[in-house]
């Protein structure tokens, strides 16, 4: 979609007498910015982040398809192309017309005589949009978050969710998606609570390896869990091999994280990942008569793998 560029000066952004921010006059003022940059700015002027989410990723030899979501406000819109920025793009792109197209559904303007957001308790924070300010601010790629899990009784639903900044991860449990995606977004902000806001750095330089562990580090580990997988056969009858794997990601600084597939096998069986969250990351693919069974066979399967990592020198 094309832009006009104008050689004047732009105006300032002006304010409504409704107390609302015009978006159609945050475009006039800022000729040549992106859909996403333009709703950017619009949530950071009005406290309403947009928040964007990868729905589906369809990676095929040929034409690869991205579908992303972004909320913003009570305003969620999609888009899709064969990149994820190109799908974020659209989008974005779709909010700002629903945004410019019902003056009714802008957002109030904040309060100028409201405290100072940063200068509140950090529970009361937004830790989904605190995060993606984070990132932005330091020049990060923005946090992608994809429900990995769903699962428990009707009445008390458990989901997953994993947020990946960079080449990192965190998961986040909770008895809502957005409760979960906070929990996760809330994990990387307690890595990054001795930030200095001035200072842009590197991620890699804040995290290193804390969200992970690298083969070098595993072959070189004095972990106790490690050293005894190493003498371990792994094939001891009635092994809990998820706790096993549990205690050695404890120990190693890893998540692991399950991904129930809902297509059974060609010969019937249930199946599931095991993602670990090792640099770089690890999957594995597991079957069985049951969720249980198949999610036990992954986990022996990493075990697996991890052993030969760790064997080597």
């Amino acid at each position: 979609m094309s832009q006009s560029r104008h050689r004047a000066e732009a105006p300032p952004l002006e304010r409504e007498d409704s107390g609302t921010f015009s978006l159609g006059k945050m475009i006039t003022a800022k000729p040549g910015k992106t859909p996403i940059q333009v709703l950017h700015e619009y949530g950071m002027k009005t406290k309403n982040i947009p928040v964007y989410e990868c729905e589906r990723s369809d990676v095929q030899i040929h034409v690869p398809t991205f579908t992303f979501r972004v909320t913003v406000g009570d305003i969620t819109c999609t888009g899709e192309g064969t990149s994820k920025k190109l799908a974020k793009h659209r989008a974005a792109e779709a909010a700002i017309n629903i945004l410019k197209a019902n003056a009714s559904i802008c957002f109030a303007a904040p309060d100028p005589l409201m405290p100072d957001p940063s200068k509140q308790p950090k529970n009361q924070l937004n830790p989904i949009g605190s995060l993606q300010e984070l990132a932005i601010h330091h020049g990060w790629r923005l946090p992608e978050y994809t429900l990995s899990q769903e699962g428990g009784p009707a009445h008390k639903r458990e989901y997953t969710t994993i947020c990946r900044l960079e080449s990192f991860m965190e998961t986040g449990k909770g008895a809502s998606k957005k409760q979960a995606k906070r929990n996760a977004a809330e994990k990387f902000l307690a890595k990054f609570s001795n930030i200095s806001p001035e200072n842009h750095i590197s991620l890699t330089n804040v995290v290193g390896h804390s969200l992970g562990c690298t083969w070098h580090s595993l072959r070189n580990s004095p972990g106790e869990k490690i050293n005894l997988l190493k003498r371990s056969l792994l094939s001891i009858p009635n092994t809990d091999y998820i706790q096993l794997l549990s205690e050695i990601a404890k120990e190693q600084g890893f998540n692991i994280t399950y991904l129930d597939i809902e297509e059974l096998s060609a010969n019937g069986q249930y199946q599931c990942l095991a993602e670990l969250s090792t640099s770089p990351i690890t999957v594995c693919h597991g079957l069985g008569i049951s969720c249980g069974n198949a999610q036990s066979d992954a986990a022996h399967n990493a075990l697996q793998y991890l052993k030969i990592i760790a064997e080597r020198k």
